[in-house]
This record gives structure tokens, C-alpha cells and sequence, in this order.
């Protein structure tokens, strides 16, 4: 699974974000121009010691990251969508786009992916969700779909054991 992100602004929320991808085995590709130094303290912070785990892959503009990605099956997450994010089929390599937070994605990307538009359902009296939550949100429906393929799907407790275990 892929999740891009096009020109974030804010790094707590790009690190929250690696972390995520760092916890279900997902790629995250970074559009530029991004909104802070890969090396910022709130970045790193944010994702923990995970970062040095993370696949990140670096773009110059939407049209690099198209040409390095050539044929990728691209969900484009605004609140403009006609389709819900759970409607909707992702292959296990699929790449889900998100847009900065102050913006989303530009009107003239999105015009070329109207039939792959999703949206998260929420009420009209507000804009946009925060920008991790609404990776996490639509990441692990995808990765639902997809039986959570290669990840752990059980729980241990650190330092007893389950009842049911004895």
C-alpha cells in the first residue's frame, strides 16, 4: 500500500503519518515543496524512533512522481469526491493521495481523477478532518479489504499472560 502526501505543511502531522505507514508496512511518498525540513525536531518527534524505519520516497512535483510511478492506481482523498472511501476496491499496491492541509489537492489534478475521488462522510458544519487521521482512517479500510495482508492480527499482553492461555 502507498500513501502520498502532495506538499504537506505541518511535520507533526507527516510524522504522525510515517508512523502509521512504519506500523502497516506502507510506503510514503512526499510531494514537494514540503512545508518543513525533513530533519525537524516536530517531525521526528512525532513519528518516535520509527522514522528510521519508514520507506519515504522524495518527488520534486506531481508530474516526477507520476513519471517514477508509472501505471499506479492513484485514490485522490478530498471532501469533493463522489464516492465514499468505502466504496471502493484497492488493490494491495494501490496509492492513495492526500493534499496539504491548508488547501487539499489542487482542483486541476483532481479533474483528471474524478472517477477515483474519495471522500471521508462528515457533517457539513465543518471543512476537513486533520490530515493523520484521515490517512489512518482511509489506510486501514484499504488495508481491510485486503485481509491485512503480512500484518500481525493477534495481541500479547508484556508481562502476563491471557486467561485463556493458562
Amino acid at each position: 500500500m502507498n500513501i502520498v502526501l502532495h506538499e504537506p505543511e505541518i511535520p507533526a502531522n507527516t510524522g504522525n503519518i510515517g508512523r502509521t505507514c512504519v506500523a502497516t508496512g506502507t510506503v510514503l511518498h512526499l510531494i514537494k515543496p514540503l512545508g518543513f525540513s525533513l530533519d525537524e525536531k516536530s517531525l521526528k518527534r512525532a513519528g518516535l524512533d520509527y522514522w528510521q524505519h519508514l520507506d519515504v520516497r522524495i518527488y520534486e512535483n506531481f508530474e516526477d512522481f507520476l513519471a517514477k510511478n508509472p501505471g499506479a492506481e492513484i485514490y485522490m482523498a478530498t471532501t469533493k469526491g463522489h464516492h465514499t472511501y468505502d466504496e471502493v476496491s484497492y488493490a494491495p499496491d494501490a496509492y492513495i493521495m492526500f493534499g496539504k492541509e491548508t488547501a487539499g489537492i489542487p482542483e486541476e489534478i483532481l479533474v483528471d481523477y474524478e472517477d477515483t475521488c474519495i471522500r471521508i462522510p462528515m457533517n457539513e458544519s465543518i471543512r476537513s478532518l486533520n490530515l493523520s487521521n484521515s490517512v489512518a482512517i482511509v489506510l486501514y479500510e484499504a488495508l481491510r479489504q485486503n485481509k491485512f495482508a503480512g500484518m500481525q492480527n493477534y495481541g500479547e499482553l508484556h508481562r502476563l499472560h491471557w486467561k485463556s492461555e493458562e
